[in-house]
């Protein structure tokens, strides 16, 4: 399902050139072209297990985590409060996690401020600016629209990645896409066609509805192809990125609650105003979703995240028949046809490498 990255073929045969040079007779190239492959092989092949084990673990987190959230946090917990304290904790649990498998020493001993600003906190602040421009369109276009445009940031991921990664998609991993993007946009509407028609003037529509959400489509996909290239190319530790995502999105929200109206409540009422012991089940499992996504993007890339993030969207609406006896909308019927055949055409049809290219 993920295509392998070969932008780095000629380095490592430039690089390689000295221990490989004896071996330049016909049968020695074959042995060349076969070691390449194995060494440049990432983690992220679709055949990985772990692939599917996290990709399957990070759609069940995102389709229960709407009910989960619904069921468990009152109407009058402080949003801000919750985001916060899932930041905490997921940096919490990338520490265990870093300390169980032995590299949390190895990790601070490497850790420079540089490299983590390169790696984490550029996309980190990408996606803070993302989620505000997302605030101000969804107050000003109509639902339709919104979720159209929206779902542009696959085509953005795709796009970002082949021109930060050089990862090429075949025609029917592209045209699996474009029945992705049409299944997001359906699951979409169905979700949110309760929705007001949004701002009537035209100038907001077009300055404060469409550019925003394009804008922040275009955020996204770049964000996205940044984390995969930090995580694959240059091989920073997906724990390691969590925590560093973690603490820089939580110094960006700490700097909204200043003028915010969260802000307000919070110094009002209290951190943990109307907080109680299920409160934390949702933050905790949101938690763990964001380290899921950490590792899900490291082995797979962002591309496979969209589908994840698209499939999660069926689960919600199937675990809404299921404990509230809501039947899924027509939209979803339709849309889930179009995600199975999109995940399976975007498996079952790689790109290829050419003779020319190789």
């Amino acid at each position: 399902m993920y295509t392998v990255d070969r932008s780095n073929k000629s380095g490592s045969v430039q690089s390689n050139n000295k221990n490989q040079k004896k071996f330049e007779s016909p049968s020695g190239r074959t042995l060349m072209a076969a070691t390449k492959s194995k060494a440049s092989k990432p983690s992220s092949d679709g055949t990985n297990p772990k692939v599917w084990l996290y990709s399957l673990l990070l759609t069940l987190q995102y389709g229960a985590q709407p009910l989960i959230s619904k069921s468990c946090i009152g109407r009058e917990v402080i949003v801000t409060s919750s985001v916060l304290t899932c930041e905490v904790v997921k940096v919490m649990c990338a520490f265990i996690l870093m300390a169980k498998e032995g590299s949390l020493k190895k990790v601070f001993k490497e850790w420079t401020l540089v490299g983590s600003l390169t790696a984490s906190g550029l996309p980190a602040a990408i996606y803070a600016l993302q989620n505000s421009l997302l605030q101000i369109s969804y107050k000003n276009l109509d639902s339709l629209t919104f979720s159209m445009l929206n779902q542009t940031k696959l085509f953005f991921t795709a796009l970002f990645t082949y021109m930060i990664l050089r990862q090429k998609q075949s025609i029917q991993q592209i045209g699996a896409l474009c029945l992705l993007i049409i299944a997001a946009v359906l699951l979409s509407i169905g979700e949110g066609s309760s929705k007001g028609p949004g701002s009537s003037n035209p100038d907001e529509v077009l300055f404060y509805g469409i550019i925003p959400v394009l804008v922040a489509s275009v955020l996204s996909g770049l964000a996205s192809a940044l984390c995969q290239w930090a995580s694959q190319v240059k091989k920073r530790a997906s724990y390691l990125m969590t925590v560093e995502m973690s603490i820089v999105g939580t110094l960006c929200l700490l700097a909204s609650t200043y003028k915010s109206p969260d802000g307000e409540a919070i110094r009002q009422h209290g951190f943990f105003y109307g907080w109680t012991p299920l409160t934390l089940v949702p933050v905790m499992i949101n938690a763990v979703g964001g380290i899921l996504v950490g590792l899900v993007t490291s082995y797979a890339g962002g591309v496979r995240k969209g589908f994840v993030i698209v499939s999660a969207l069926l689960v919600t609406a199937l675990l809404q028949f299921i404990f509230d006896g809501k039947p899924p909308s027509l939209y979803c019927l339709v849309a889930l046809p179009l995600v199975m055949t999109s995940i399976s055409i975007y498996q079952k049809y790689p790109y290829r490498v050419t003779k020319k290219e190789s």
